[in-house]
């Protein structure tokens, strides 16, 4: 069946000024002023949307919707802020209460116009060993497109690593689970809905020995490998404490300067470092609104875009954002981006590219993030009918500087995931009654 969206208000596409056809899941024809090369057999009237590609998310953590706000760790920098966080994840994280908060996260980002989620997923306490699977299983319920991370925790703070010790594991248990994973659920075709990353948490809570043997079995696997880098100047000081290095020198040597590798924030990197990662074709997820509220720093977006490193957007941990709303990180990233360079060197269109297009990258997409034919039919539609876009005069700058953050519809793989504002079939109260109720429990631990 082929379905014409027609007529949007405003759609960000070349050659699309009457909308996109849609047909068997993706997108097949470009409309222009004379309308549809071939027939249609169902219309959707899009006069009243702003349509752009579905958003892509490149860094989360889902379970830490459960421990937003906590009164323990607001008003600190990341260091103290994992330190006061850890014990009470360690305490309060069982199969029920992950699950809802996955459930939780996933929803959120629909609701916000996202089709494809990423999550940084490393804690796997007794009990919880199959993370990875119920993240799977919670996406496939929405219809979400999801990018899966086996993440890691094997330094324990006995060791100078800053994680909880009920969290470590094993060499062998993470390597053979990664192994599990990856020939469980990663599907690296094209229009796949689940893929598989391998992703040690951080310098500060995995030893040399996992980051090596992670590299060795991506590149077994052909997948690719997401962590944490330069988010913070304690960061740096730690990697040259421990390692005698800074960050970029110590991924070099653990074997992650790949075309594979994406990083969250990559925020304290000098000159020579963003061209070495630009010439190794690393990728760097901007994780904008975590980035200010811990006051790690601001990416340095352009610069690392002029040396050729895609630059992708994340909502990062709802414990550090305090929400999962990734159009309002866009709007975040517009808003650091201009105090850090000027009101003319970064545009609406720069911040909507980095969650499309450039987190496509990131994820080694070349199928989604963009409206054009043969990609997949992933769209984000909202509607200017609220005060906050009353006089708006440019609707695609408009959707960003006014503060969109609630889409009206959404599309995956040709499919309607979000109608009227919310996923069919989900009941949104009693989402948010057992997922507080669950989250109570931390406050408590």
């Amino acid at each position: 069946m082929r379905l014409w969206i027609k007529d949007p208000l405003a759609i960000l596409a070349e050659g699309a000024a009457r909308g996109v056809v849609v047909e068997a899941g993706r997108i097949v024809e470009l409309v222009g002023a004379a309308g549809p090369a071939a027939p249609v057999e169902q219309i959707l009237d899009a006069s009243g949307h702003v349509v752009i590609p579905g958003l892509i998310n490149t860094h989360h953590h889902f379970f830490q919707t459960l421990t937003r706000a906590h009164p323990k760790a607001i008003n600190k920098e990341l260091f103290d802020w994992l330190k006061a966080l850890y014990p009470i994840w360690a305490r309060g994280l069982d199969r029920d209460a992950f699950r809802l908060g996955v459930r939780l996260a996933l929803t959120e980002l629909l609701m916000s116009g996202c089709t494809t989620a990423g999550d940084h997923h490393f804690l796997f306490p007794p009990g919880l060993e199959d993370a990875v699977d119920i993240e799977c299983e919670e996406a496939a319920a929405l219809g979400m497109r999801i990018a899966l991370t086996r993440g890691a925790l094997n330094l324990p703070p006995s060791q100078g690593g800053v994680a909880d010790e009920r969290f470590m594991q094993d060499d062998d248990v993470i390597l053979g689970d990664c192994e599990r994973v990856l020939n469980l659920f990663h599907d690296p075709s094209q229009g796949s809905f689940r893929q598989v990353a391998l992703a040690p948490c951080a310098p500060f809570n995995v030893t040399k020995s996992i980051m090596t043997a992670t590299a060795a079995l991506a590149a077994k696997h052909g997948c690719r490998l997401h962590t944490h880098l330069g988010e913070t100047r304690d960061e740096n000081d730690y990697c040259l404490a421990r390692f005698g290095c800074r960050p970029v020198d110590y991924l070099e040597e653990v074997g992650w300067m790949s075309d594979r590798v994406w990083l969250a924030h990559g925020i304290h990197f000098d000159d020579d470092e963003i061209a070495r990662l630009g010439r190794h074709g690393v990728a760097v997820c901007h994780c904008p609104t975590s980035n200010m509220v811990l006051a790690s720093g601001a990416c340095r977006t352009k610069e690392l875009e002029a040396a050729g490193v895609a630059v992708g957007l994340g909502v990062d941990g709802s414990a550090s954002n305090d929400n999962s709303n990734l159009m309002e990180s866009v709007r975040h990233a517009l808003m650091s981006g201009r105090l850090t360079y000027g009101a003319a060197k970064v545009t609406h269109l720069d911040a909507l590219r980095w969650a499309t297009a450039g987190s496509a990258r990131c994820l080694g997409r070349d199928d989604i993030g963009a409206i054009a034919p043969g990609k997949q039919a992933d769209m984000a539609l909202f509607t200017l009918d609220e005060l906050r876009f009353s006089g708006a005069g440019d609707p695609l700058a408009g959707l960003v500087l006014c503060g969109a953050h609630r889409a009206d519809r959404v599309m995956i793989g040709g499919e309607w995931r979000l109608i009227d504002g919310a996923p069919p079939g989900v009941d949104l109260a009693r989402l948010r009654d057992e997922h507080g109720r669950a989250a109570r429990r931390f406050l408590e631990a």
